[in-house]
């Protein structure tokens, strides 16, 4: 029964952000009210927020599973010789080849307009500020937890976050992820060589 339940609920909760997103895409973040959503998803506003406490968490929820990320990546580093800078990079350069719309290089028309719907609200693009920070913190902690470590991780989560928006806004001109791979392979392998230099 307990998987039954859990199970429900993440059909609920899967269901409540489609709908939210799905409004938010065609009529816009701000012109679309929490009631607006509850309705769409048949259900009232209580239920609504025992998922989501805000609107913006109906977006941003996807991030979650990359929420830390870098700091498990540099965690689990399997090779101890390895530097924070090489875990990392391998970890983007995997997800490249993936074409993980973390990192920018992704040219599905839903991923494009989900990112798009991102970038230009600032309520969310507010919120995933705070989620970028978070994971720097999160990473400088894993890091050691001193000021270089600080600073490191400020580093290496800026040029995560400035290579994925190159990517994205190749992505929005119209050119295809497979088309421009080697290159933003190439533009990663380069902004991690410099990174590593500087520190």
């Amino acid at each position: 029964m307990t998987g039954l339940r859990a199970r429900k609920k993440q059909q609920t909760h899967d269901a409540l952000s489609e709908a939210a997103i799905k409004l938010f895409l065609e009529r816009g973040f701000d012109e679309v009210s929490v009631t607006d959503i509850a309705t769409a998803a048949n259900v009232s506003k209580p239920t609504l927020f025992k998922y989501f406490p805000t609107k913006q968490d109906l977006v941003l929820h996807r991030f979650a599973d990359h929420q830390h990320e870098a700091a498990r990546v540099v965690a689990a580093s399997s090779a101890p010789s390895a530097s924070p800078v090489e875990a990392l990079r391998d970890h983007f350069l995997a997800g490249l080849d993936r074409h993980d719309p973390v990192t920018g290089l992704n040219d599905d028309p839903a991923v494009l307009a989900f990112y798009e719907l991102v970038f230009t609200t600032p309520a969310l693009e507010s919120r995933l500020t705070r989620f970028v920070a978070a994971d720097e913190e999160a990473l400088a902690v894993a890091l050691g937890g001193h000021l270089r470590a600080a600073v490191t991780a400020a580093c290496l989560i800026s040029v995560n976050q400035v290579l994925s928006r190159r990517n994205w806004q190749v992505m929005t001109s119209g050119m295809a992820a497979d088309v421009y791979h080697p290159t933003a392979y190439a533009e990663a392998i380069t902004a991690y060589k410099a990174l590593a230099a500087g520190l």
